[in-house]
């Protein structure tokens, strides 16, 4: 059945001029085809429970032992204590992709030999009869993650707040409106910048001023006045909220995320090791977890004064939130007046009680509206 539904593969290209005959399918993936991933990842583990044999554990310290195979798709990765069990395992793998009429690419290959703690440049290896180039000379991408000679992250950091600073520029010279400005910088910007926040020991310094770069350009393109709080554009619990969200809360989080994963991971060699994440001397991920806690064992307490059964000495004033949808339709002054009261000035409003209903009187457009543009 598989052969025959392998069989009618068939593809060709077109141009203005020219189209060219059926081709049949021999080698590759289909895109959109869900069986193909499934068979080549069986294959795959055929191929890789063939070649483990080669070699043993890698012993890690500490009574810790990591499997030395281990692949994502057509990425493996090979890990040993010995030098011979490496090469073995690259000769066994060299066979049998040739009997599977597979080559390996050693030039987006890379070698990282590791002894007594550093870096050891001295030691390269071979596949299909070329060198493999070594992480000092190369850097790699894997997954995401960037690895170097250094084995540390501090250029990472500065690569991350060079990335923001450019981004936001271009943005900012870009001729969209500035309410699209801000869209494209809390769905586009603030999300590519997440994944290396996550994998990379940041600290929250550093997080903090992305997160300074990105207020300043989000107060020009909404409107409002410089000196305007940060709490006005990410508080959850003001009258008016707004529908951004702020980096370093966003880092935080991902960041908390990411300790309860490593910490309830079934994986023998995660609860062994026990890995720290490196977030700065100002927050620490390990202090709010245990934060949460005594909050838990505290429960709710009393704040203010009043009696629990008193109304919110709020003004009879709801919390409204804004949503992009909302944004969309509103002219830029209004959304800089939307900021708070403090943001109009007397001679623009003039403001009288009618009843129940509060109104305003816009100078601008001498027409009479409501004050949600205010609260």
């Amino acid at each position: 059945m598989l052969d025959d539904y392998f069989s009618g593969f068939r593809m060709r290209f077109s141009t203005n001029d020219y189209t060219t005959n059926w081709i049949n399918l021999e080698v590759g993936i289909a895109m959109g085809c869900t069986i193909s991933q499934i068979l080549f990842v069986m294959a795959m583990e055929v191929i890789l429970k063939a070649a483990e044999g080669s070699a043993g554990p890698a012993n890690l310290g500490g009574r810790c032992s990591m499997h030395p195979l281990k692949a994502f798709m057509d990425d493996t990765i090979i890990i040993c204590s010995k030098e011979d069990e490496t090469r073995r395992t690259l000769k066994r793998l060299d066979v049998l992709m040739s009997w599977c009429k597979i080559e390996f690419k050693p030039k987006n290959s890379r070698s990282l030999s590791i002894r007594k703690g550093k870096v050891d440049e001295t030691m390269t290896f071979t596949v299909v009869e070329q060198q493999i180039p070594i992480v000092s000379q190369e850097p790699v991408k894997s997954l995401g993650r960037w690895y170097d000679s250094s084995m540390k992250d501090t250029r990472r950091e500065a690569e991350t707040l060079e990335l923001a600073s450019e981004t936001l520029l271009a943005i900012h010279k870009c001729g969209l409106q500035g309410k699209f400005k801000t869209w494209c910088l809390q769905f586009m910007l603030i999300s590519k910048l997440l994944w290396p926040l996550s994998v990379y020991d940041i600290c929250s310094t550093t997080v903090e001023a992305i997160e300074a770069k990105i207020n300043k350009y989000t107060r020009k393109w909404l409107g409002v006045p410089p000196g305007l709080s940060d709490v006005a554009m990410y508080c959850r619990k003001a009258k008016l909220k707004f529908p951004m969200k702020s980096i370093l809360e966003e880092y935080k989080c991902g960041k908390a995320i990411l300790l309860a994963i490593l910490e309830e991971s079934d994986d023998p060699v995660v609860k062994t090791i026990q890995p720290s994440l490196k977030t700065g001397r100002e927050w620490k991920v390990i202090e709010a977890k245990e934060c949460l806690k005594m909050k838990e064992i505290i429960g709710q307490t009393q704040t203010t004064a009043r009696a629990l059964d008193q109304p919110q000495p709020n003004g009879g004033q709801k919390q409204r939130s804004l949503t992009w949808n909302d944004i969309w339709h509103m002219a830029p002054l209004r959304i800089s007046s939307s900021s708070g009261p403090s943001m109009i000035s007397y001679p623009q409003t003039q403001i009288w009680y009618d009843g129940e209903r509060r109104t305003t009187l816009h100078a601008h457009c001498a027409k009479v509206g409501k004050l949600q543009s205010m609260y």
